[in-house]
């Protein structure tokens, strides 16, 4: 097996685990890559009935051998007719631009000026020590990454500054960062004028150090970060 095959079911199996119905999130994932249950079933050696069973919950959740069998099932059939997931990969791949942990610890000030940001919440944070930053796609983010994909961008620490790019109004970056469990401790929005009034609030209430800038383009902040 590939290590792209173990990444992919990585990524899979992450987003079976994480959900409440893990049935359910099986039978999505067999949709998205539109394969039939009664191929997936002789793939598996397995009655169409009994995996329908599985998936719709009439059966009690599957436990950790059946979903490793399903989803190594799902690759095996998806490599021989569809070849979906790779597609898939390189698209959450396209959301992360550029993500590091600093060699030492930087402040959010450092990091302002760094990036000639106007600061729209949390000035009386700049003295917060940051050790880490992802630089993101913004819609690739938002439309791209879910579940379990979604934490990667916060790589060994959440104490992190968050720079998204192809910004619109900032909206979507915070909501996005509202409904998860991990919050970054600073966000910069690349390229907008002005901010959602929605943004702005979000970040008041998640305590996050919300700034904008429209310094340089993607690969001169990505050039800037590489060398802290």
């Amino acid at each position: 097996m590939s290590q792209t095959d173990l990444e992919i079911i990585s990524k899979i199996a992450g987003d079976v685990v994480i959900n409440n119905n893990p049935g359910q999130m099986l039978k999505i994932w067999r949709q998205r890559l539109k394969i039939k249950q009664i191929i997936l079933a002789k793939q598996m050696n397995m009655s169409p009935s009994v995996l329908s069973d599985y998936e719709s919950g009439r059966r009690s959740s599957p436990g950790v051998i059946f979903i490793k069998k399903y989803i190594k099932a799902l690759v095996e059939v998806d490599k021989t007719n569809n070849k979906t997931l790779n597609r898939l990969l390189k698209e959450e791949h396209s959301a992360i631009i550029g993500i590091g942990e600093f060699n030492k610890p930087l402040t959010a000030l450092k990091l302002k000026t760094l990036l000639n940001a106007k600061i729209l919440n949390g000035e009386d944070q700049l003295k917060t020590k940051l050790y880490g930053y992802t630089i993101l796609d913004s819609i690739n983010t938002i439309y791209l990454l879910s579940g379990i994909d979604f934490y990667k961008i916060f790589g060994a620490t959440t104490e992190r500054v968050l720079i998204f790019t192809r910004v619109g109004l900032g909206r979507s970056p915070l909501v996005a960062i509202r409904v998860s469990r991990l919050k970054p401790r600073m966000v910069i929005l690349h390229g907008p004028d002005q901010v959602d009034d929605l943004a702005i609030e979000l970040s008041k209430r998640e305590n996050i150090i919300l700034g904008i800038t429209k310094k340089n383009n993607e690969e001169k902040i990505k050039s800037i970060f590489s060398q802290l």
